[in-house]
C-alpha cells in the first residue's frame, strides 16, 4: 500500500453504506462515508470489487446496505445514466494519494460530451512528463461516472484502458455524445 495515500486508520471502525443501482439497462454498485460517496463499481460488477476497493482504503470497516443514504448517490449517478444530468452535486470522499486526487480533480474538469488525452492531464497538472504516473492515477479511480475518467482517450483518439471496461467505456461516451449540445469544432477538450 502507498504509504501517502489518505486512508482511514485501522483502528478506527468506518460505517460504509452502498446499495446496487440496477435498471435503464445499468447494474453497478455505489458505496458511501458519512463525507460522501466514495466508490462507484463497473458496470455488472460484483460485491467483490467492492469489497476490494473498501479493504483497502477502510482497513477496519463494517457495511451497512442503506438505501436511504444511498439515495442522493443513486439518483444523482442514475440521472446521468438516464442522460438527464450533466454534473453531480453530491459530496464525495476522494481517498487517494494527493497525486492521485490532482489528477482526478483534473478529470472532473472536463466537460461532459469532450474527451482529452493522457498527456493533456499531465500538462494541465504541471507535469508533462509524468504521463504514465497519470494513467495509472486515473486507473485508481474509485468514483467512476462522478469522476469521469471515461472521457480520457489515447494521444491517437483511440479509446484506452478503463476500470470499467471498454465496453462501459463506449457506452459513457456514447451517451455523453447524445446528451450534448452539438458543438462548433472538435468535441475534444483544450
Amino acid at each position: 500500500m502507498n504509504m501517502n495515500m489518505i486512508t482511514a486508520s485501522k483502528t478506527d471502525l468506518v460505517t460504509l453504506y452502498w446499495d446496487r443501482l440496477d435498471g435503464d439497462g445499468w447494474s453497478l454498485y455505489a458505496a458511501a462515508t458519512a463525507q460522501g460517496l466514495g466508490y462507484v463499481g463497473s458496470h455488472d460488477g460484483s460485491f467483490d470489487e467492492l469489497e476490494a476497493w473498501a479493504a483497502q482504503r477502510y482497513p477496519n470497516h463494517q457495511w451497512v446496505r442503506d438505501e436511504v443514504t444511498m439515495l442522493p448517490y443513486i439518483t444523482e449517478i442514475a440521472e446521468y445514466l438516464q442522460g438527464t444530468r450533466e454534473a453531480f452535486t453530491i459530496p464525495m470522499d476522494d481517498r487517494g494519494t494527493p497525486f492521485q486526487r490532482e489528477v482526478w480533480r483534473a478529470l472532473c474538469s472536463i466537460p461532459y460530451g469532450q474527451t482529452t488525452t493522457y498527456s493533456e492531464i499531465a500538462h494541465q497538472i504541471g507535469r508533462p512528463a509524468a504521463v504514465r504516473a497519470v494513467g495509472a492515477a486515473i486507473g485508481a479511480n474509485p468514483v467512476l461516472i462522478m469522476v469521469p475518467c471515461h472521457r480520457v482517450i489515447g494521444k491517437s483518439g483511440a479509446l484506452t484502458g478503463y476500470r470499467g471496461g471498454l465496453e462501459m467505456k463506449e457506452r459513457l461516451l456514447a451517451l455523453e455524445a447524445r446528451q450534448s449540445i452539438p458543438a462548433r469544432g472538435p468535441r475534444h477538450a483544450n
